[in-house]
């Protein structure tokens, strides 16, 4: 029902200076950030697809069905980062995963009258969706729909036999989702490459255009933003790097596009030195113009910019061959290319927002959740796993499963919130706890702070959605077209508004939500508003309680992982291959790191080594571009 996608402007993820702790920031979580560069994307594949079975439904006088159909249709916001050959397998095995989960909740409506135990079914489901989306990192909106799905199902009055013609609608609705999601590539089949190439291009030329440290600014506040622009180009390349692996387009058009990115990943290498560092002066300004206007004719879909290989120094050009022979390699032994040496850390896929700590070196992100969400669409791009592998295969189902279950404890924390929230909203006599439980899934995140930033977006959203819902209610009763067009209507304005925060998108989201309910029947305006307000206040709190009393102590086990991989690859002799290793192991280390300073309970990272691991790496890449 909700999506979350990359604005390319938006600034990175900052993590917290030296031996600070992490707070838990309001305003930060509110901030408005610009407008996501696709949202129009999922935004018209999500009304299409749900336009299709509603209007079908209308015509037949059968709109009661509506829930069963959008439960397929709503699969149609997922995998608009990834290439389209790895969004065919992705998109068909998010469609699975939601029938299996509508399957068993009303399978479960048909078996049991007993509200609580379809509370803990729904609510099992909650924990199982989360860890399955960390599992395959296939990015926003990640657990939040397929809860959503799942839980409303459980409370739909259901006889066990109508659950597999139920289920069949399901299936149709999905695969006319999966037909939306795969459409646009018949036009453009490299859409999706050329947008991970554009964004990497833009963070490049942003870090060139940094200001360096012999400008006004106090030195620390200054270095904070060079390092900050630093990762976030790192990130990005990494990223478009993972995307063009993955790519299924024509051999000449995908070089073409790497050519792009590693004169991209040169430039930002030449410039990621010490601050200050930077070379001054027209040729830094004149590349990132450069940078910029490539991009541009990318995203507008332009012919390919010229930069043959012969306009590439020799360094350019045997990273080319090496990346040409490692796609090469992986489509002979039939696997995805990943990230090199990732670990738990892209489990993130919540993304990491900055928390408030107050100083120039801890100013909060602007755009909160969006900076959030901006993060996790890159991570997406770049990591996003169809499960079996380059050709598919039951193997990756089976490896799916086993990281699902290396994740118990995120099962069981999400399980025990979302369950204390429906069952404590059962208690307070709420028509509809299922609401409770979705609220509670939604608030877990990569860290606590992250979950705190995402409970009070949750509520301040839903607190406004409902004023919302009592104003176009009255109209939406008028008839059922009144009603579809208005569910229509938010679903497309739920996509713009979640790019620039969690809480502006929730504002949308939440009369939508009751709206779709209404299909079944109505009821009094005032007992929705209520009973919707009551659960979302049960369900942060019970989500935020399970977070505190159950959080993850392996954070500061991650960082210093990645910076043991970090410093063995630095220990090794410099060669020309090792910047593909270092250049993830980067990325990862400062994720990891920003993870674990989410964390109020997290002892002391080792800041200083971080920083002197980062600073040696950024070196390394810089003199392999010599």
């Amino acid at each position: 029902m909700t999506s979350a996608h990359r604005s390319p402007a938006l600034p990175f993820p900052q993590s917290l200076p030296s031996g600070r702790r992490a707070r838990l920031p309001v305003r930060a979580a509110l901030r408005l950030g610009p407008v996501g560069d696709i949202w129009h994307k999922p935004a018209l594949s999500a009304v299409v697809a749900l336009a299709v079975p509603l209007l079908a439904l209308l015509w037949a006088g059968r709109l009661d069905l509506v829930p069963y159909a959008a439960a397929g249709s709503m699969c149609a916001l997922y995998g608009h980062g990834l290439p389209y050959a790895a969004r065919a397998r992705a998109l068909a095995w998010v469609v699975l995963g939601m029938l299996s989960g509508t399957a068993v909740a009303l399978a479960t409506s048909a078996l049991t009258d007993s509200v609580a135990v379809r509370v803990a079914v729904a609510a099992l489901l909650a924990g199982l969706h989360k860890a399955a989306c960390d599992a395959t990192r296939i990015g926003p909106p990640g657990n939040v729909v397929l809860t959503f799905v799942a839980a409303g199902a459980a409370f739909v009055p259901q006889q066990l036999g109508d659950v597999p013609p139920h289920v069949g609608l399901g299936a149709l609705g999905g695969l006319l989702a999966w037909t939306v999601g795969m459409a646009p590539g018949l036009l453009r089949p490299d859409g999706p490459e050329r947008v991970a190439v554009a964004r990497a291009l833009e963070s490049t030329a942003r870090l060139l255009r940094t200001t360096p440290v012999t400008g006004d600014l106090p030195r620390d506040r200054e270095a904070h933003e060079v390092h900050q622009a630093r990762h976030a180009a790192a990130a990005a390349v990494n990223a478009a790097w993972q995307t063009l692996l993955r790519s299924g387009v024509p051999a000449r058009r995908r070089d073409t596009l790497s050519r792009l990115l590693i004169r991209a990943e040169s430039a930002g290498a030449g410039a990621a030195g010490e601050p200050g560092t930077v070379p001054p002066g027209t040729t830094r300004r004149a590349t990132a113009d450069e940078l910029t206007g490539w991009a541009h004719d990318l995203r507008k879909g332009r012919p390919l910019p010229s930069l043959p290989e012969a306009a590439l120094a020799a360094d350019e050009r045997a990273e080319l061959a090496g990346v040409t022979a490692e796609r090469g390699e992986a489509v002979e032994r039939g696997e995805a290319v990943a990230a090199t040496e990732q670990t738990e850390v892209a489990e993130r896929t919540e993304g990491v927002i900055a928390a408030e700590g107050g100083g120039p070196g801890n100013a909060a992100a602007p755009g909160g959740a969006a900076s959030e969400r901006a993060a996790s669409e890159r991570a997406a791009s770049a990591r996003a796993v169809s499960t079996g592998g380059r050709r598919g295969g039951w193997g990756g189902v089976v490896r799916v499963g086993v990281e699902v279950g290396r994740r118990w404890r995120v099962v069981a924390m999400v399980f025990a919130g979302a369950a204390v929230a429906g069952w404590g909203s059962m208690a307070l006599g709420v028509g509809r706890p299922y609401w409770a439980v979705v609220t509670a899934a939604a608030v877990f995140a990569a860290n606590t702070t992250l979950s705190w930033s995402r409970a009070i977006q949750r509520v301040v959203g839903n607190l406004l959605g409902v004023g919302l819902f009592t104003l176009v209610a009255p109209v939406t009763r008028l008839g059922a077209v009144a009603l579809v067009v208005a569910v229509l209507a938010l679903q497309f304005a739920t996509e713009a508004a979640i790019t620039r925060n969690y809480w502006l998108g929730s504002v949308f989201v939440t009369p939508m939500a009751i709206l779709m309910s209404e299909f079944a029947g109505t009821r009094p305006v005032a007992e929705l508003v209520a009973d919707r307000w009551l659960d979302t206040c049960v369900g942060a709190a019970a989500g935020l309680l399970a977070c505190v009393l159950v959080p993850d102590r392996r954070a500061a086990r991650r960082v210093r992982a990645g910076l043991v991989r970090l410093e063995r690859i630095l220990d090794g002799t410099p060669e020309p291959r090792e910047r593909d290793r270092l250049r993830a192991a980067l990325v990862e280390v400062r994720d990891a790191a920003d993870v674990a300073a989410g964390e109020w309970w997290s002892g002391a990272l080792p800041h200083e080594r971080i920083a002197a691991a980062e600073r040696a790496g950024h070196r390394r890449l810089a003199t392999l571009y010599a």
